[in-house]
């Protein structure tokens, strides 16, 4: 499938890990590892948050980095076959997904490094890729199923620390290779950086719209950049990008007053590479008028998670019907989804709280 075609199919929305409009749904197995904790536990976590997901038309999901807990563990070798112990429950939870048109993805943490000097903590990162890719190869999953990643560190030299990643790329194991996906980021690494790292490799690339606004010293040209990167999947692959708006809200910090020797709170403007909590619908419509003819989906990474979701849908009916229409959003469904807006606002307190 061109990212630029002339049909229009439904692009899907999506969420990640956390269930904040049903906080007792767990992403994983989170038990200490005197517990034994384990990942068919964490599957059991997970087949529940498919039937949530399935219940309110979410067409992606984003799996917690920790649903196998210790497996790769240096020191927890008692942890290291909970994958391959797992492989039913993992060929039914995909599956089910793929039965219920769930997208499923990784985004390992962020201390998967691939362009680290340390040749040990590259290693160990392979190490989290592989074991990841192996969980998805079980469940039956195809390439549209990926392992996000960022370049990395600069460790005092941006040029030659990309190079490095490209460099690591080729030692990669073929399922790791098959399934990782390269993102540019807010504050090392521009799109420019991940284009150039292609270029050399390869490797497809997700855009990400807010970290395109924090860090684009190259000054590209936001269309022509998301074009650029839709352009690195292979014609049958649908891409996916990843959308947040920023933070707009003063900055609450404590601050020790040097005169009284006791702390004090301070406002600050905001840091723009923050997430809001929830999507700005203006500026996500603005974005995708201009992205009209391109086909991808959308990984929303707003606080709230799937609240954020649940608000920006009734939104876009509400305020553009044709961006709406390509999410398969229509006005027969309005009064459903905003039923789901109206549940949001009657929450517990708590529940947003912890999206703060």
């Amino acid at each position: 499938m061109s990212p630029d075609i002339p049909s229009s199919p439904v692009l899907r929305l999506g969420f990640p890990v956390k269930v904040m409009g049903k906080p007792d749904l767990k992403s994983n197995d989170t038990r200490r590892w005197q517990k034994g904790p384990h990942l068919k536990v964490s599957l059991e976590y997970l087949d529940g948050i498919l039937d949530y997901v399935a219940k309110h038309g979410v067409g992606l999901y984003r799996m917690s980095s920790d649903l196998a807990p210790y497996a790769t563990h240096p020191d927890m070798p008692q942890f290291h076959g909970m994958v391959a112990e797992s492989d039913a429950e993992l060929a039914a939870i995909g599956a089910k997904a793929r039965r219920l048109g769930i997208r499923l993805s990784f985004h390992p943490s962020q201390f998967v490094l691939l362009n680290s000097p340390d040749p040990e903590l590259t290693r160990k990162s392979i190490w989290d890729l592989v074991s990841q890719a192996e969980m998805l190869d079980r469940m039956g999953l195809g390439p549209e199923a990926v392992l996000v990643t960022h370049v990395g560190g600069v460790y005092g030299d941006a040029e030659m620390s990309r190079a490095r990643w490209a460099e690591t790329w080729p030692t990669l194991p073929e399922p790791v290779r098959r399934r990782l996906v390269l993102e540019h980021d807010d504050l090392r690494f521009s799109a420019a950086d991940v284009l150039w790292i292609h270029e050399r490799t390869g490797v497809r690339l997700i855009f990400d719209y807010q970290h395109f606004w924090c860090l684009n010293p190259e000054r590209l040209d936001m269309v022509d950049t998301l074009r650029r990167i839709l352009a690195t999947w292979p014609d049958d692959v649908r891409p996916k990008i990843h959308y947040s708006s920023p933070r707009t809200e003063l900055r609450e910090l404590k601050r020790l007053d040097r005169k009284t020797k006791k702390k004090k709170t301070v406002l600050l403007p905001p840091v723009w590479t923050g997430h809001a909590d929830f999507v700005n619908p203006f500026e996500f419509v603005r974005f995708m008028r201009d992205a009209e003819s391109l086909v991808f989906d959308v990984m929303l990474e707003s606080k709230a998670k799937d609240l954020a979701l649940l608000k920006l849908r009734p939104d876009l009916l509400r305020y553009a019907p044709d961006v709406a229409a390509r999410f398969g959003l229509s006005a027969a469904q309005a009064s459903e989804l905003e039923a789901e807006e109206a549940e949001l606002e009657a929450a517990p307190s708590e529940a947003l709280d912890e999206a703060a």
